[in-house]
């Protein structure tokens, strides 16, 4: 058995009292209670006998070298020693070669100590998988490096893991305590005495290495007599000066390759992303006293003022990298002032972590890669052939620099990544961004399912690319702004109201209700199931207990049983409606409403009907300066408002009449609205189309036919110089139960 076990050490022996000290049976080993305490699994398969593979591991000065030496003075079993730091395959073979003709001529097993077995490489890791794997031998390895990470795993997944722990400092007192008592192995022979808080300065220096503690109480004792030893019953001094000099710097846990460097860095981030300052200078000092690199630090603190501070404080990125650059002009010692400033800098920094939303675009890239709509392509190249590039709006062209558009592909229409915090500066920009993204929302979803708001809004209107091209022009964005906090001025609900939302596919009266409304209840209705889809896209970010509750039908309004189904709640606080274009009778809409709203509730719409539109005769007088044009087709426009009946053909006279006559209490009010709007030629075609609009087939019959060709091309000239300023007028109706 090799010597480093042979427990015939003597008082007397050069060996290290560190050496000379270790413990021989169980019972003398001090701490680690969590694996050899009573009753535990590796102290009872020792006792027995019995043990199977393992690995130790832990921090230097913990006892795992020990721990071997308990087992090799317990079992039966022939026990062989290797430093993977000395020993090579050759010296494996050797000792299989030893372990297999016990076991084949006395049945003996073996057990195989091996020391730093994460120093041995692969190759010859491998070397003594088979013979662990067949029972030759018993495998015992020592390690200070995670296992899981630095020893082969199929050695790994053969072997029990124990891990030991650093001593405690009353472990440790304990082991002095012994070591002074032990007259073979120890200082027992002699009378040791410490100056008061000597000891404890050693105890605490040695952080919980035991071999550290015993090597300066070597040092201590036997430096502090001469010659050495004294005769047997002298009386020892160790003054604190003396024990200062024996353990004059704690020997740092790290590596900077090991699981040390790398624990290290994760408690150093770890505190600064936790705003804890005195942590974070902690561990800051720590590697900087191990010596890491400062490039390391830095680069990692580079990383974290993007991913831990991100928008929260935008500063916090050039501030790390002017004190890196500072750094690396003035070196060591100065240079831990720049260390210093931007750790402190990140450590009280605000955070936020929305740079992470990265990461999910990008998962949503690997799920799918999405064309590029048309257009936000390259138009320099394909304009003319494929129309690459047509629809773009310029942000610049427009007030605040910004313009409502679809920047993602259609298939991911609602799709959000950023949530801004709202912790420091980024808490600063977050409404900005949830406002335009509802706005830019409510465009992009309304444009499947609203109708435009033009004058002509029953008859062909303009789809696809150019009608969806024209809404964006006309600067809709500031509108449906002005829209929804008309009809949130007139609700006034509170925050615990339960509000209703008919014809919300654009979501735009939605958001701003779960603003208002935190603690009461947001429902809507949608007409499709695409347009639930979209609005659930957009609400994902929300608690599952903020989110609206959304349903699916191609009527306006529920009766009370479908929506105590639908959202468990018959009556609502307040029915909020945004629609250009109601097609709806008033009549029928009143009839709805009445039931499901509770006492003293209200129900607020804002339309526009048809006859408070534009006249195409004002945009001649006023745009086309043809008020020759004008007065010929304003009569004949007149004629036509006053007798065309259909659908959504109502005015204010017969809304206010409806809810009346339904015992609401009712308020109207009109408001003039107007904006930059861009014709086309195929809204020219639509409009003037004599076999499917209403006004065309009617202006043809009621005007010249001269005069009619002149009206259309007189506008067809006007659109070729820019928008046009269209004005219409809005009801907002405000009727309370």
């Amino acid at each position: 058995m090799n010597e480093l076990f042979n427990d015939k050490n003597k008082s007397g022996d050069k060996s290290p009292l560190a050496d000379r000290m270790r413990p021989r049976f169980l019972e003398d080993i001090i701490g680690q209670d969590h694996i050899v305490g009573q009753g535990r699994l590796l102290r009872r398969a020792i006792q027995a006998d019995r043990l199977s593979s393992i690995i130790l591991y832990g921090p230097p000065g913990t006892g795992k070298t020990s721990l071997a030496a308990v087992i090799a003075n317990t079992t039966r079993a022939a026990f062989e020693n290797l430093n993977a730091v000395l020993s090579g395959v050759k010296d494996i073979r050797e000792v299989i070669d030893r372990a297999d003709e016990r076991s084949r001529l006395y049945s003996q097993r073996t057990i195989l100590f091996v020391d730093e077995v994460h120093r041995w490489n692969k190759a010859q890791q491998d070397a003594l998988l088979p013979w662990v794997e067949n029972g030759t031998v018993i495998l015992v390895g020592a390690t200070t490096e995670n296992p899981f990470f630095e020893v082969n795993r199929a050695l790994v997944s053969r072997s029990r893991i124990f891990q030991l722990k650093s001593l405690g400092s009353s472990e440790l007192m304990e082991t002095v305590r012994r070591t002074l008592a032990d007259k073979e192995r120890g200082y027992g022979k002699w009378n040791v005495q410490f100056e008061e808080g000597a000891v404890e300065h050693l105890v605490e220096i040695a952080g919980g290495d035991a071999r550290s503690l015993l090597n300066a109480i070597e040092l201590a004792v036997e430096t502090s007599v001469t010659p050495w030893p004294p005769a047997e019953g002298a009386e020892i001094r160790i003054s604190m000066e003396a024990a200062e000099e024996s353990i004059q710097r704690r020997a740092l846990l790290y590596d900077r390759d090991g699981d040390y460097h790398f624990d290290t860095i994760s408690a150093f981030i770890k505190s600064v992303r936790g705003s804890d300052p005195d942590a974070a200078l902690y561990w800051l000092a720590k590697m900087v006293r191990a010596g890491e690199d400062p490039k390391f630090i830095f680069r990692r603190m580079i990383i974290l003022a993007s991913e831990d501070v991100g928008l929260a404080d935008p500063y916090a990125l050039s501030v790390v990298i002017s004190c890196a650059q500072a750094f690396e002009r003035i070196g060591f010692p100065e240079g831990n002032f720049p260390l210093s400033h931007a750790c402190l800098y990140l450590a009280t920094a605000p955070k936020s972590n929305t740079t992470l939303a990265y990461f999910d675009a990008q998962k949503e890239i690997e799920r799918e890669d999405a064309e590029v709509p048309n257009h936000l392509k390259d138009a320099s190249r394909d304009a003319e052939g494929f129309g690459h590039g047509e629809g773009y709006v310029y942000p610049h062209a427009y007030r605040d620099h910004w313009a409502a558009q679809q920047y993602l592909p259609n298939s991911l229409r609602g799709r959000t990544f950023y949530i801004p915090s709202s912790i420091g500066y980024e808490g600063k920009i977050r409404e900005e961004v949830l406002r335009k993204r509802e706005l830019q929302a409510a465009i992009v979803l309304g444009d499947n399912t609203e109708i435009t708001g033009e004058l002509l809004s029953w008859s062909a209107a303009a789809k696809g690319r150019e009608g969806w091209f024209k809404r964006l022009e006309s600067g809709r964005s500031s509108l449906l702004l002005s829209d929804c906090n008309a009809v949130f001025s007139a609700a006034s609900p509170s925050r615990q109201d339960r509000v209703l939302i008919p014809l919300a596919n654009d979501g735009l009266l939605l958001w701003e209700s779960l603003r208002r409304c935190p603690e009461g209840l947001s429902a809507a209705i949608v007409n499709n199931h695409t347009a639930k889809e979209a609005l659930e896209r957009y609400a994902s970010v929300l608690d599952k207990t903020d989110k609206p509750l959304i349903a699916v039908t191609e009527e306006i309004l529920p009766d009370e049983q479908q929506s105590e189904e639908w959202f468990s709640c018959s009556q609502f606080d307040h029915i909020l409606m945004r629609s250009p274009r109601l097609s709806a009778a008033p009549a029928a809409l009143a009839d709805k409403a009445y039931p499901l709203l509770a006492k003293s509730g209200n129900f607020i719409l804002l339309s526009s009907p048809p006859r408070l539109g534009e006249r195409i005769s004002r945009i001649l007088a006023d745009q086309c300066k043809r008020q020759d044009l004008a007065s010929l087709l304003e009569q004949a426009e007149e004629t036509f408002f006053e007798n065309t009946t259909g659908a959504g053909l109502w005015d204010s006279a017969e809304l206010e009449t409806a809810f009346t006559e339904r015992n609401f209490s009712v308020k109207l009010k009109t408001i003039n609205q107007k904006e930059e709007r861009l014709i086309t030629e195929k809204d020219l075609t639509s409009w003037f189309n004599t076999d499917q609009s209403r006004w065309g087939s009617f202006m043809v019959k009621n005007l010249e036919k001269t005069v009619f060709s002149e009206v259309k091309e007189a506008l067809s000239l006007r659109i070729t110089k820019g928008p046009v300023l269209w004005q219409w007028k809005s009801i907002l109706l405000t009727a309370e139960k």
